[in-house]
């Protein structure tokens, strides 16, 4: 909480749209909105139905602040000097006028100049008052009129420009569009079957028992499309037949092909989706192992924690390590299978975590392309000949997909590009062989994946 901030008063405690203000504020200031949302409903007294509420205000706000801007920014004569929660506030209140059917305009007007009212001045009250009926009076701006595709497009869906050229660059301005209107929808709650544990067909039964709506995924045989109920807390779950895990990212450890005595390098591994999905493969009476990397300690915990309610445990060996640092821990050691989840600029998650969008340039993903380079080629020469690597973003920025595998080849003439492993024929495959996942395709993240095999020089 910012020192400026007043302490959360009981009304507002008891106050689904006075709380969504203050956790967009903290937000601002630079709080993570999934962690800021979850202590500000700690504190909030309110029901399950004002919860969801909140909740759907405060990332609505922040999905089409944007639009929000454009629509507000007109009516307020001195932006500079107005107070950081009073924007928020407006910025609720026209989410909830233009995107909540349900809510009625007169509603949400008089809710606002209360919050107004009670948390500012008088002036504020004025103000925030005479800013609702001048845009309800006089219309909003029309964003469709803006001549500028690339503009229009980012005004429209709350998506920087750059983000936007990049698109259309690629794509052009209609599938750009297609891109755009799919990241602004809700995510789908998803989770790969722990085939250590149980069969789709068993995990699927636990689940449906449960009274929860399972689908098959149409992107891998292993993962389940879960709603009408809480993944994460079923039994499926607490008994480690499930893990919740986009279906994008189940992609990658497939295209290993692993053996069950095989040594596998996870290089990025927390919070250890992906190990323990490559555990599943070992076999740790034969061999079989996975090295988990990372480079915070509190995270190993998670990797320890998800491998022992998944029952793969055996299998895993934990490291605290920064990858490009390999060869201080396993000078003499090398592996039969590389995994390079690499960091990244996270901008496939934007249907997940919303405020990503506003928080990276491209020179964020200049800067990254540097540390993935830089795991590479640390790890490359670990890698046995006849081994697999496969790097992988959650990212579709091309500067840290494909620039990267060019650069790497370039540098490393003993690796060559193969096809990534699907079990199903998706449409995600360049010529390259390089696979790009996008966000309209499948409703799942966006997501890069290159297979590299070690060949003699």
């Amino acid at each position: 909480m910012s020192k400026k901030q007043t302490a959360i008063s009981q009304w507002e405690k008891q106050n689904p749209r006075a709380m969504a203000v203050r956790t967009l504020e903290n937000i601002q200031n630079g709080a993570y909105s999934n962690l800021e949302l979850n202590a500000m409903i700690k504190q909030a007294d309110l029901s399950e139905r004002d919860i969801h509420f909140m909740t759907n205000l405060v990332y609505g706000v922040i999905q089409h602040r944007l639009t929000l801007e454009y629509w507000l920014d007109p009516f307020i004569k001195q932006p500079k000097k107005l107070d950081p929660w009073v924007r928020e506030l407006l910025f609720v209140a026209l989410f909830q006028w233009q995107y909540l059917d349900k809510v009625p305009k007169r509603a949400i007007f008089d809710e606002t100049i209360k919050i107004a009212k009670k948390r500012g001045h008088d002036g504020i009250r004025r103000l925030v008052t005479g800013t609702l009926h001048a845009m309800d009076r006089q219309g909003l701006p029309d964003y469709n009129k803006i001549t500028d595709d690339v503009n229009r497009l980012s005004i429209a869906y709350s998506v920087p420009e750059w983000i936007i050229q990049m698109w259309v660059k690629q794509y052009g301005v209609v599938r750009s569009e297609t891109i755009a209107i799919s990241i602004n929808q809700a995510p789908a709650q998803s989770a790969r079957v722990n085939t250590a544990k149980a069969t789709v067909a068993e995990a699927t039964a636990s689940l449906e028992a449960e009274g929860l709506q399972v689908e098959p995924s149409r992107v891998s045989p292993v993962g389940l499309r879960i709603s009408n109920g809480h993944a994460a807390s079923s039994e499926a779950f607490k008994q480690g037949l499930i893990t919740v895990q986009d279906e994008s990212a189940m992609l990658m450890v497939p295209s290993l092909d692993i053996e069950p005595g095989m040594r596998v390098l996870d290089a990025a591994a927390a919070p250890g989706g992906k190990t323990t999905q490559i555990a599943t493969y070992l076999d740790s009476t034969v061999g079989g192992q996975v090295d988990a990397l990372d480079i915070h300690e509190h995270k190993l915990k998670l990797i320890e924690d998800n491998a022992d309610r998944l029952g793969v445990r055996a299998q895993v060996v934990p490291h605290l390590l920064d990858a490009r640092k390999v060869d201080e821990s396993f000078a003499d050691a090398t592996f039969d299978r590389i995994l390079v989840d690499a960091p990244c600029s996270g901008l496939g998650l934007m249907r997940r975590k919303p405020e990503v969008r506003y928080e990276k340039k491209l020179t964020d993903s200049q800067q990254l392309q540097k540390i993935q380079l830089a795991i590479l080629d640390a790890v490359a020469n670990k890698l046995k000949v006849g081994g697999r690597l496969v790097y992988g973003t959650c990212t579709f920025v091309q500067i840290e997909n494909d620039d990267v595998i060019q650069n790497f080849l370039q540098n490393h003439s003993d690796f060559k590009i193969v096809p990534t492993k699907l079990d199903y024929d998706l449409p995600i495959v360049d010529t390259q062989q390089l696979v790009h996942i996008m966000p309209d395709q499948f409703g799942s993240d966006g997501f890069f994946i290159a297979t590299l095999e070690k060949v003699a020089n």
